[in-house]
């Protein structure tokens, strides 16, 4: 491995495998600060127990790792991943390395463990969609909600997201949406598969056939946009007419739980395919708005939990991909 010039400021023994291990994540995308931060530390705490050569030894990992009085979990599992994907690195690279265990000392007191639908589960979910009838005072829900939960799913958007849509942010013509001022300011372009394509230029023409390209794509009867609420309370109608348990509020399933379940489909049919998924993950979390790896990564942990066949695929070709974080995805 060649020696990296010392912009970390690390100076113990292990400054040139620090430098290295951090460019190569820079290098794929991640910004890397609060990781560098604590890689300091361990730098400083290599040359205060004066560990003097390049190994990185089991006796510092565990001495490096072990719980501090008052310490929160979180923080103590931070250390434990980063060592872990530190020695994997160092391994790859010919040095002599202990790698924690995989699936130790992970957090367990996740805020939310994501309800992710089977297949079943959302033709079911899609079919109560289909059959909402025109109201009176709605006059075309009928037609907007089935496309709504679709693209929710199909494009993995965030329901904020959906009902901003205006006529001139669907383009027909390309086949994508131009989602504008998202989460953290961000615009992206989506593409569509070509049955949702079908289906919202079908929509355009039974709702929209004199376009006004700053009318929202899902018009409120009431004027304006749809509330959020408004969607959640059908999708807790569908849920009960689909036989879908609902744990009630805070519990889910959540509406951006299908967003959730899009991104592990797609993670899962990459798998199996034998995607490389260190050149396929960036590609999606910039496809969901991610401002990073991170979040898009966690959703490796979903998909390897949640699928026991395809663990060992996961864990030996990605484990230093995989984090041990809570599972609240943007």
């Amino acid at each position: 491995m060649q020696k990296t010039d010392q912009t970390n400021n690390f100076s113990g023994p292990l400054a040139d495998i620090l430098n290295g291990f951090v460019a190569e994540k820079q290098a794929t995308g991640y910004s890397y600060s609060k990781a560098v931060s604590t890689l300091k530390r361990f730098d400083l705490f290599c040359i205060n127990t004066e560990h003097d050569n390049v190994d990185l030894t089991k006796e510092l990992v565990l001495n490096w790792t072990r719980k501090q009085q008052h310490e929160k979990d979180t923080n103590q599992t931070t250390r434990v991943s980063l060592m872990r994907m530190l020695g994997s690195y160092m391994v790859r690279n010919g040095y002599n390395a202990y790698i924690y265990p995989s699936r130790v000392n992970i957090i367990t007191d996740y805020q939310y463990v994501p309800h992710i639908f089977t297949n079943k589960e959302l033709a079911s979910l899609f079919q109560q969609a289909d059959s909402c009838t025109s109201h009176n005072r709605s006059p075309n829900r009928h037609l907007m909600l089935p496309l709504i939960f679709r693209i929710l799913y199909g494009c993995g958007l965030r329901i904020s997201e959906v009902l901003k849509l205006r006529v001139k942010d669907v383009l027909l013509d390309d086949g994508t949406l131009q989602i504008l001022n998202a989460k953290f300011n961000k615009d992206r372009l989506v593409p569509l598969c070509p049955s949702l394509s079908k289906r919202c230029r079908d929509y355009m023409q039974r709702v929209h056939f004199i376009p006004n390209p700053e009318e929202y794509f899902f018009p409120s009867p009431l004027g304006g946009k749809y509330k959020e609420r408004t969607i959640y309370q059908y999708f807790r109608r569908f849920l009960w007419q689909a036989g879908i348990s609902h744990g009630g509020r805070g519990y889910g399933p959540r509406l951006h739980d299908l967003r959730h379940t899009f991104a592990v489909h797609c993670l899962k049919r990459w798998v199996v395919d034998g995607v490389d998924l260190t050149v396929a993950l960036p590609f999606l979390s910039t496809y969901l708005g991610h401002t990073g790896l991170k979040g898009t990564q966690r959703y490796l942990r979903l998909t390897a939990e949640l699928y026991p066949g395809i663990v060992s695929a996961v864990e030996t070709k990605f484990s230093e991909m995989i984090p041990e974080v809570n599972y609240e995805i943007n």
